[in-house]
Parts: structure tokens; C-alpha cells; sequence
């Protein structure tokens, strides 16, 4: 049907064609007329096809629209898993700055008392030492005496006299 319309245009435009140039009158009529027909040919020729084109245009840019609506929402949503994470993070961070804090307060307090403990073991040690030297000297000093009363036992001597030499000793 469309190529018997697109005939008929034709011819018409054929049949209305005039001379009217050469007789002298205006042949605006006609020249509408033709000029009509052009524009209604055209239509049917064109208007289909771009309706896609444009309808197609319009449909590849709206889906790139919603791919491009698509990625920035996903990337708000990244963007939002990002900032948990981090706060994740900073929670951590001060959750084990706190722990650490109060495990170098026990490390601290647990060295003290072990510094504490050695001390006093060491101070323990140093008074058996003392004594054990104290002992010593005055084993030394009575054998020195003993051993000066002995060399001079020709002189018997008493308690009393033992016990002034040895206070003379010791002094």
C-alpha cells in the first residue's frame, strides 16, 4: 500500500507541475502543492526510522543513565563500608591502646614486686653472710686467744682471767 501512495504522490506532483512561469501568472497554488507532497513523502520515508533512532538514542541513554545512577550507588555503598571499617578500626586501635596500657601497669607491678622479692633476698643473703663472717672472726679471734693462753699457760689462769683477755681482745 505504502508504494501505491508514494506513486500517486508522484504522478501528482508530475500532473500539477505547470508552466505557469511562462504565461506570466503565479503558480503558488501548485508549488504548495508540491511542496506538500515532498514534505509528506519525506515523512513517510523518514519518520518511521528516526522514531527508532531517536527511540533507540533515548533508551541507550537512559540505560547508560542507570548504569551510571547504578555505580554511584554502589560506590556510596563502598564508600559507606569504607567509613565502618575505619571506625572498626579507630575502636580497635583504642580498645588495644587500653589494653595495652593496663598489661604494661601488671608487667610494671609484677617487675616491682619481683625487684622487691630479690631484694629482700639478697639483703637476707648479705645478713647470713655477715653473720657467717661474724662467726668466722670471732672463731679466729678466740683461737688467736686461746692460742696466746695456751702458749702462755705456764700461769694457770681462771674463768674471770680468761674472760678480761678476751674482752681485751675483742676491744
Amino acid at each position: 500500500m505504502g508504494k501505491i501512495l508514494v506513486t500517486v504522490l508522484m504522478l501528482s506532483a508530475y500532473l500539477f507541475g505547470s508552466d505557469a512561469a511562462h504565461e506570466g501568472s503565479t503558480d503558488i497554488v501548485q508549488r504548495t502543492v508540491n511542496f506538500l507532497i515532498f514534505a509528506g513523502i519525506l515523512y513517510y520515508l523518514l519518520a518511521e526510522p528516526l522514531k527508532n533512532y531517536f527511540g533507540g538514542r533515548s533508551a541507550a541513554i537512559a540505560s547508560e543513565l542507570e548504569k551510571v545512577q547504578e555505580r554511584l550507588r554502589e560506590s556510596k555503598r563502598l564508600k559507606e563500608a569504607a567509613e565502618h571499617k575505619v571506625d572498626d578500626a579507630n575502636r580497635f586501635a583504642q580498645d588495644l591502646s587500653e589494653i595495652t596500657k593496663k598489661e604494661c601497669k601488671l608487667l610494671s607491678d609484677k617487675i616491682m614486686a619481683q625487684y622487691e622479692l630479690d631484694v629482700e633476698i639478697v639483703q637476707k643473703q648479705n645478713n647470713a653472710l655477715m653473720d657467717l663472717e661474724k662467726r668466722k672472726m670471732v672463731r679466729e679471734v678466740v683461737g688467736d686467744v686461746m692460742g696466746d693462753v695456751m702458749r702462755a699457760s705456764d700461769v694457770s689462769l681462771g674463768k674471770d682471767a680468761m674472760t678480761d683477755i678476751l674482752k681485751k681482745k675483742v676491744a
